[in-house]
């Protein structure tokens, strides 16, 4: 993977043809950081967010030792990369294949679910297994978070409760998982998440050792700006302690978005202007899923020089390079009133379930890696003086 200063340097140097998808794993290592130091339990890594071994391998510097995989492929990703990983199959459907894979072949004792269908897979694939850690996947309100994510999986009321009776009685530990939403934008969801939970807890009458917070933690993008993130780990914290778990009760989070949103970027190239249009050579099909498949505000810029006279800026339109209609951008983009073929243009905060969308529609599948060393577009992990410095961006370098 090629290495440069900045975005501009790479341009520069390659004026590259397709797509470039570029990687700072010292902003998914201080944003580990700040979830290792300041959550109250063990954070798990959500793989899917983005499974690089540059940003696993950041993650793993920032002290995470614990992954959430939803895949065999992913178990064996983490495993080769990370052989002393603690690994948490949190999907809650499975193939037998990969449950059998994941327990016999890679040492996974955690397991999640949310029937008893998908139970009695574990058990059977595992052979009736004593030492299984079972997370029951519960559905709680998503009503605070920009993406719902409860219509899919999760058990509720005396489904939850049976299903934690049963599991409770051949689980060496049992736990309980849910999750808020992508993108949550009040703390108070996971406290409301907590008590809900709770509740079933009572009604079942088991004891718990495991609460699983899941993932939900946002990133800021423009127009989205959440409250700070000490303000989720406080209500977090508070709801724990109300809980009825065992008072040496394992609390875990999965953020994956929080993690890696700021590592990534992409770099893409001005093909035709047409008007207030731009049509691009990265799109819908590519690593700009999120940015025209969902409402998300991403950052964009033109590649220059820092010192570049300042234009008035335009509105425009966006589109892919597919020949689908489809392959559009949702959001209206401010650029200079200059833009043109050939001009570079960067969108920020694709670190996360950007480069891993990617398909070959169309033939445009390929596209280049860098690894860049200065600060992300934007950061919500800022250093005392409220932003990275040319300092603290050079200490990070030097430790990659």
């Amino acid at each position: 993977m090629e290495r440069r200063v900045s975005a501009f340097a790479l341009v520069v140097a390659t004026r590259p043809d397709i797509p470039v998808h570029c990687l700072r794993p010292h902003a998914a290592r201080r944003a580990a950081d700040w979830f290792v130091n300041r959550f109250p339990g063990d954070v798990l890594y959500a793989v899917k967010a983005n499974p690089h071994p540059a940003i696993l391998d950041a993650v793993w510097d920032a002290g995470v030792r614990f992954f959430d995989v939803a895949s065999l492929p992913e178990i064996e990703l983490v495993r080769a990369r990370h052989p002393e990983a603690r690994l948490a199959f949190m999907h809650p459907v499975k193939a037998r294949s990969a449950i059998r894979a994941a327990y016999f072949d890679h040492g996974v004792r955690i397991f999640s679910f949310d029937c008893e269908a998908e139970l009695d897979k574990i058990l059977a694939e595992t052979g009736e297994a004593r030492d299984l850690h079972l997370v029951v996947r519960m559905t709680v309100t998503d009503a605070y978070a920009a993406h719902s994510l409860s219509g899919k999986f999760g058990a509720s009321g005396r489904t939850a409760a049976r299903l934690l009776q049963r599991a409770r009685a051949v689980a060496e530990e049992l736990g309980v998982s849910f999750h808020v939403g992508s993108q949550c934008m009040r703390p108070e969801a996971y406290r409301v998440a907590m008590q809900t939970v709770g509740e079933t807890i009572r009604a079942a009458g088991v004891t718990v050792d495991i609460v699983d917070v899941g993932g939900g933690f946002p990133a800021s993008y423009p127009g989205l700006t959440p409250p700070p993130l000490e303000d989720y780990m406080r209500a977090i914290e508070d709801a724990f302690e109300d809980m009825p778990v065992l008072f040496n009760a394992d609390l875990w989070c999965e953020p994956g978005r929080a993690l890696c949103a700021e590592a990534g970027s992409q770099i893409v190239r001005v093909e035709l202007r047409k008007g207030d249009a731009l049509y691009l050579n990265d799109g819908s099909y590519g690593s700009l899923f999120d940015a025209t498949h969902t409402d998300t505000q991403f950052p964009v810029r033109r590649v220059g020089p820092a010192n570049a006279p300042a234009r008035p800026l335009k509105a425009y339109k966006f589109y892919g390079p597919t020949c689908d209609a489809l392959d559009a951008g949702r959001q209206i983009i401010l650029l200079p009133d200059d833009i043109d073929e050939g001009d570079y243009l960067e969108f920020g905060l694709t670190g996360a379930y950007a480069s891993v969308m990617r398909t070959n529609f169309n033939g445009f599948s390929e596209q280049l890696e860098a690894a860049l060393d200065d600060a992300p577009m934007t950061t919500m992990y800022a250093d005392e003086r409220g932003a990275f410095t040319a300092a603290a961006i050079e200490t990070l370098r030097l430790n990659d």
